[in-house]
């Protein structure tokens, strides 16, 4: 059952019909989201209201059975089929190059790397992968990983919700579940390299953090009622000295936005695509999201942007042009970006991010 606590007013009567019809259109071929929108025609916005269809692959109609189409409307309320492509969190990455040459993932222990500092990065050439270093404190936007998986990114840095008023006897990293606890086959106080494992992390110079929590994704299991997910999220304990809660070229949250509209503008900071702006498209999405290996999860009360992302950007923290949380990056597509709401990411693992 859908949660209407986070839609806006003016989406209500939409979310009920979503609630109602989404179980049916998420069984139809190609189909792998339903979200509250509004209608496109010809490329362009008309700003109607509507229930947004996503589909893989958009095929014409003459190619679907009669139970594959879907609706042009339910009663008053009309559809919008959208492209979007496959879903997927932690989509492949593109390793950084330094004089010609990539980097390579190292299993053994190496030399620490040159420590770098926010200032230096203004005396290299930007491009691609300038955050997919080594950094101390560490600070959102950069790169990182639990030791055996590839890179992410740093959301911010946070502390324990009960804390607030208080004393913090903790302090952790913000990022996925996919990037810290390894999609859930991780152990408690596993290892988190910065930069991630395959920046060139190495045990044991570039542990930064111990994974700390996580909320577990549930997958879909043939013959079994498709589980619901909210969030893709984890922290990792570091020391205090390490971690800094300033965004690369965002800076420090203001507040948190628990009420993104569509057609708002937003930014991230991520390891892959540097810092990046987009638009909401649409709330309330219910999405089926690839994980790799088979394993699909399905996840509600989504947001989804514009394309804002690459492989590495998974954990950049997405917020508005006025320095407030709006969502957790965790999937994507070469069209869309998937953001779990940072108030579910908040509730669950029982955080703060501001202030």
């Amino acid at each position: 059952m859908i949660e209407y606590t986070m839609v806006p007013e003016e989406y209500l009567p939409l979310a009920q019909v979503q609630s109602t019809e989404e179980g049916e259109l998420l069984t139809k071929q190609n189909v792998v989201g339903v979200a509250l929108g509004t209608k496109w025609s010809n490329g362009v916005d008309t700003g109607d209201k509507a229930i947004t269809v996503l589909v893989d692959t958009k095929m014409p109609l003459d190619m679907l059975h009669e139970e594959d189409r879907v609706p042009a409307s339910f009663g008053d309320t009309p559809t919008d089929v959208q492209e979007v492509g496959v879903l997927q969190a932690g989509r492949a990455l593109t390793a950084p190059v330094e004089n010609g040459a990539a980097h390579a993932v190292l299993d053994e222990p190496q030399l620490q790397a040159p420590l770098l500092r926010p200032g230096d990065l203004a005396r290299e050439q930007a491009g691609p992968f300038a955050l997919a270093k080594r950094f101390r404190p560490a600070y959102g936007g950069l790169s990182v990983g639990h030791f055996k998986i590839t890179a992410g990114t740093i959301a911010t840095a946070v502390y324990d919700a009960s804390a607030f008023p208080g004393k913090p006897q903790a302090y952790y990293i913000l990022s996925n579940n996919h990037v810290l606890a390894n999609s859930n086959n991780a152990a408690i106080g596993d290892p988190i390299l910065q930069p991630g494992p395959f920046d060139g992390g190495a045990l044991t110079a570039d542990v930064i953090a111990r994974l700390s929590r996580f909320v577990p994704i549930k997958f879909r299991q043939p013959g079994q009622p498709v589980p619901l997910n909210f969030v893709d999220a984890a922290i990792a304990q570091g020391q205090f000295n390490d971690l800094d809660r300033q965004i690369f070229w965002i800076g420090y949250l203001r507040g948190v936005n628990s009420s993104p509209t569509i057609g708002m503008t937003v930014q991230k900071t991520g390891r892959t695509t540097n810092w990046t702006t987009g638009q909401i498209r649409n709330i309330n999405a219910t999405v089926d999201v690839n994980y790799g290996n088979g394993q699909v999860a399905r996840f509600a009360q989504q947001l989804l942007t514009t394309d804002i992302s690459a492989g590495g950007d998974s954990g950049s923290l997405v917020a508005d042009l006025g320095a407030n949380a709006v969502g957790l990056l965790f999937a994507g597509s070469p069209v869309v970006t998937v953001l779990n709401r940072i108030a579910l990411v908040q509730a669950l693992l029982g955080i703060r991010v501001y202030p």
